[in-house]
């Protein structure tokens, strides 16, 4: 027997897991707060999870939550669990992965360590599911005691463009190029290049020619969206027919989402890692949210 445990904002998504996978339990936790804020939390038929495979969709978007989630990850496998896979679509603190001047904290580090102090289940250490982490190396930030898999939501986009015709691939930048042509080779591809000018970026076409095409702008993730915005500008003035864009995680803060709004992108892809912004841009023109139900569904499926 498994079971999928979920925090709150990842409701939806643990539903639509258990209706396709054949034998997964959905666990039951009351997510309360005691009257001073600090949580109140009690993971329900616990006798039942002994020897059982666990896994637990996470949702670190909002730095509020990580505490109360933590508390059920640690106290997980100290109910004699046989083993326990966390699934984090989105590691918030990607971004952060580098101290380039003193006294600065890489607080992606800083995550693995708080996920590396799980406790061991019967079977071994924690399993850490993430979907396109910002940077590769992030994985060694774990400790020995974390088994740090990193998966990616490409064919997810795959499988939605495939029928689209006259398609091109542009990339922001040399770094997802490089992280991501191999999944995308089938298309033509456009490169563009990134200068940092203070707080402005500058955005040229490198290599490619998107005269005439429908050119999908492919990056991890979106955050205040200048990057994206200044690609588009170069790849319509250089005589794109139609440009969207897609990034796994859709993150925006601030609502930097309005940006998007007028701004003349035929469609802007987001997976739901991040819930809160998917279910908000769900109704919103020109966003689409294209789920990661189904491949985490496969993985369960795999695991479990």
């Amino acid at each position: 027997m498994s079971y999928l445990f979920y925090c709150p904002q990842m409701a939806e998504i643990a539903r639509s897991i258990a209706a396709a996978v054949p034998g997964i339990r959905l666990g039951r936790i009351d997510w309360r707060d005691f009257e001073d804020g600090f949580p109140n939390l009690k993971i329900h038929d616990a006798e039942l999870l002994r020897n059982a495979g666990v896994f637990f969709l996470a949702a670190f978007d909002s730095p509020g939550e990580i505490f109360k989630q933590l508390s059920v990850i640690y106290d997980l496998p100290r109910l004699s669990i046989r083993d326990l896979t966390v699934i984090l679509p989105f590691y918030p603190t990607g971004t952060m992965e580098r101290v380039e001047q003193e006294g600065e904290i890489a607080t992606a580090a800083t995550l693995a360590r708080m996920l590396s102090a799980t406790p061991l289940s019967k079977s071994g250490p924690l399993q850490v599911i993430v979907y396109d982490i910002h940077a590769l190396s992030e994985r060694f930030y774990f400790s020995d005691r974390v088994i740090p898999r990193l998966e990616s939501a490409m064919a997810i986009l795959k499988e939605r463009i495939k029928t689209m015709d006259n398609m091109a691939i542009a990339f922001p930048d040399e770094g997802a190029w490089k992280r991501f042509r191999g999944m995308l080779g089938e298309y033509p591809i456009i490169i563009c290049h990134k200068v940092r000018m203070d707080k402005d970026r500058i955005i040229t076409i490198k290599e490619g020619d998107p005269a005439g095409k429908h050119v999908i702008i492919v990056d991890d993730l979106i955050m205040t969206g200048g990057t994206i915005l200044q690609c588009k500008k170069a790849l319509s003035d250089h005589g794109a027919r139609r440009v969207s864009a897609y990034a796994t995680h859709g993150v925006f803060p601030g609502d930097s989402w309005n940006r998007f709004i007028n701004a003349g992108f035929h469609k802007l892809w987001i997976t739901d890692s991040c819930p809160r912004q998917a279910a908000r841009l769900s109704v919103v023109a020109p966003f689409e949210i294209l789920s990661l139900a189904p491949a985490i569904s496969e993985i369960i499926k795999k695991e479990g």
